[in-house]
């Protein structure tokens, strides 16, 4: 989750107090997090804002999957207000008074994860949460929360305000899933789940609701459906993996259960494993992929030295003097994910299991 990081920004001394222990809550549950605050309210756990703050906001919005904003909420409405886009691509953002007594989704609740942010804040830091979603205040999931909780794309995200006022307003919705689509249906709690074969079938079905969401990876247009739906596509997620010598297969599933846990990702949703072929022959990788029924790729060290991405770690010069190249489970992921990819989980080291996860198109 937030594999771009949260940014939490205080402006007051108060405000400084405050976004420590936001910092400390987040570390906890391992959330990547910088904290700021300017430089006359210097601490050691916090960066500093050597510039008007808007200009500040401004540099680091495009930059970042969360910003926790501690200060009047009228200030950052006023700084976020002009960088506006999408809430496919908004940032979350979330407001905290000084005090740390309130914490407020203020932008992207949903797809973003501002709602699910404020819930971890205001938990850890014994202050109150503040979501006003219709669908989280009635309880009841929204489209664009379904598509972040299973990573699957919005094709038509100008449909969303339709089908979720039909479910804010207890209309019949369904959720119908075409072809092969693995979705874990456990995870979706208030919309009825239906299964098609063809588009056409789910068309039929779609009939008798009121309104729809419907997961499919073939390209579609609303037209040929009656009643207003949104178009969902699974992205392609990949786990890389690198291994020391002699890990068990116990240690491998461990390790892939443990990464799946920290990206808040279901196993259903994991499209395959993907490696260094030298590790063709470790029988502990080779049977644990076999188990977890997926499909397991190889790239050779020059595919894997080969690639250039900003989101890759800095090569380890053990793995560089040892295979060649200066890193495994990273670049094979982002290789093996497809069109636009970028990491959902930076390489995470798991007791000789090295684990990183991409998602693309």
């Amino acid at each position: 989750m937030y594999p771009n990081g949260i940014a939490v920004i205080a402006i007051t001394k108060r405000g400084v107090e405050t976004a420590i222990k936001i910092k400390q809550v987040l570390a906890k549950v391992d959330l990547p997090c910088t904290a700021y605050a300017p430089n006359k309210y210097y601490h050691e756990e916090l960066a500093s804002i050597d510039k008007k703050l808007d200009v500040f906001i401004k540099e680091i919005y495009p930059k970042v999957d969360a910003i926790v904003s501690i200060m009047a909420t009228g200030i950052t409405i006023r700084a976020v207000a002009p960088l506006l886009e999408s809430k496919l691509v908004d940032p979350a953002v979330i407001g905290v008074d000084v005090a740390g007594r309130f914490v407020i989704s203020l932008l992207s609740g949903h797809y973003g994860g501002a709602n699910l942010l404020t819930q971890i804040i205001a938990e850890g830091i014994g202050a109150t949460a503040v979501i006003t979603t219709a669908s989280e205040t009635l309880n009841r999931q929204s489209v664009d929360e379904i598509a972040r909780l299973l990573h699957l794309t919005i094709v038509n995200p100008a449909s969303l305000i339709a089908v979720n006022s039909a479910i804010v307003n207890e209309e019949n919705v369904a959720l119908v899933v075409v072809g092969g689509v693995n979705i874990p249906s456990k995870m979706v709690s208030t919309l009825e789940v239906k299964k098609a074969e063809t588009v056409d079938q789910a068309a039929e079905i779609i009939d008798n609701y009121d309104a729809a969401a419907l997961i499919t990876k073939k390209s579609l247009k609303t037209a040929r459906f009656s009643k207003p739906v949104t178009i969902l596509k699974p992205k392609r997620i990949i786990m890389g993996v690198g291994t020391r010598k002699n890990v068990t297969e116990d240690q491998v599933l461990s390790a892939v259960n443990r990464a799946l846990y920290k990206a808040n990702l279901p196993i259903e949703r994991l499209d395959g494993l993907a490696t260094v072929d030298i590790k063709k022959e470790t029988a502990s990788l080779v049977s644990a992929a076999a188990k977890l029924r997926l499909n397991l790729s190889f790239l050779t060290t020059a595919e894997l030295g080969a690639l250039k991405h900003e989101d890759l770690s800095p090569d380890s010069q053990l793995v560089k003097k040892t295979i060649g190249v200066g890193g495994v489970c990273e670049q094979a992921a982002i290789i093996k994910a497809g069109k636009n990819p970028h990491l959902i989980l930076k390489k995470q080291k798991l007791n000789g299991v090295t684990i990183a996860i991409a998602e693309g198109e």
